[in-house]
């Protein structure tokens, strides 16, 4: 089986924090988004993953690095491809080609989710969706009385069904989803100015391909600051039974608030921290309250009073603050 992860979005909605690092490697509960992402798939498939195809843009060497050794985490190899223009998710995807062959699962980066199913490898196409409240601003599917999908609507204005997609697809035959993609950029099928992969599910349907949903128990977005935060909060809830606090870390007059993601060589003193607060590596917190916040690597806070904050790598900052919102490098006395 192949996972195909398009991640070469700019991730405007993240910024500051995406100007020196991709959005899908911004930690939630101390580990990148994207490799959250691949741990939620392997515990889904009941098939060996061979091949993670990442479609990036130009991130450097670092970081096509890093994305390899979690592929190699999960048995996997790992491939890195280029989508030199943002030209729609239809094209994302078929940046990545020579993945799009057998058993593929195409995952886009800025969600993570819990299941508790696997994925019915025999069924030709599989979707996974989540009831939401609000769906005219998703993408969602109509089912029939058989369970497989009727129509899919693009944020519909009047109501004609809860189950919104949440960008993780599951295809039996990699390469008729291909041959879609194909026609679409051969013939220039552009809505909105890109190339669309509903276009090509459409096509699929019509040709008689029969696709199903799976119903995920939750869907964590992270598309913006307010949104990791919250993801953060809850998959701290579901992953107490991991080992979130790294012993090498220090903590002197303080109380920990759990659950909290402590990271490695971490300096905590007279200080009380969370709960649902995650510190990276190589950080120093000095005389701080903190919750509800993602803090990241080689960070010093000294004497302030933090909630539903994100701060970045390499970040200064003393004095007071609440609701904070600071990329990498930056000072704030």
């Amino acid at each position: 089986m192949n996972i195909i992860i398009p991640m070469a979005g700019i991730g405007k909605r993240m910024r500051p924090h995406t100007l020196t690092i991709p959005k899908p490697l911004i930690p939630v509960a101390g580990k990148p988004i994207v490799e959250r992402l691949v741990a939620g798939i392997a515990k889904i498939v009941t098939e060996k993953i061979d091949q993670i195809a990442f479609v990036t843009g130009n991130f450097g060497e670092h970081v096509e690095k890093n994305l390899l050794n979690i592929a190699a985490k999960y048995g996997a190899t790992g491939k890195i491809y280029y989508q030199k223009k943002a030209l729609g998710t239809a094209h994302a995807v078929l940046c990545a080609e020579p993945a799009l062959t057998g058993k593929v699962i195409v995952a886009f980066s800025d969600t993570l989710f819990d299941a508790d199913f696997k994925i019915e490898k025999d069924k030709e196409a599989t979707i996974l969706v989540h009831h939401v409240d609000n769906p005219e601003i998703f993408g969602v599917v109509k089912t029939n009385s058989k369970g497989f999908i009727t129509n899919f609507y693009e944020k519909p204005k009047t109501f004609v069904s809860n189950l919104a997609i949440i960008g993780i697809y599951y295809f039996k035959h990699g390469e008729q989803l291909k041959n879609e993609l194909q026609y679409l950029t051969e013939n220039k099928i552009i809505k909105n100015k890109e190339y669309q992969i509903t276009d090509a599910l459409e096509n699929m349907k019509e040709k008689g391909v029969r696709f199903f949903t799976n119903k995920v128990r939750e869907w964590f977005d992270c598309g913006n600051k307010d949104a990791t935060i919250n993801a953060n909060k809850k998959i701290l809830d579901l992953t107490q039974n991991e080992d979130l606090i790294d012993p090498s870390s220090v903590y002197r007059n303080t109380s920990l608030i759990e659950p909290c993601y402590i990271g490695k060589n971490v300096s905590i003193e007279d200080s009380v921290i969370g709960p649902y607060v995650s510190i990276g590596n190589d950080t120093s917190i000095k005389r701080c309250i903190i919750s509800n916040s993602i803090i990241q690597n080689q960070t010093r806070l000294n004497s302030i009073i933090i909630d539903n904050a994100m701060i970045g790598n390499h970040v200064d900052l003393s004095g007071k603050a609440t609701d904070t919102n600071i990329g990498d490098y930056s000072t704030w006395k």
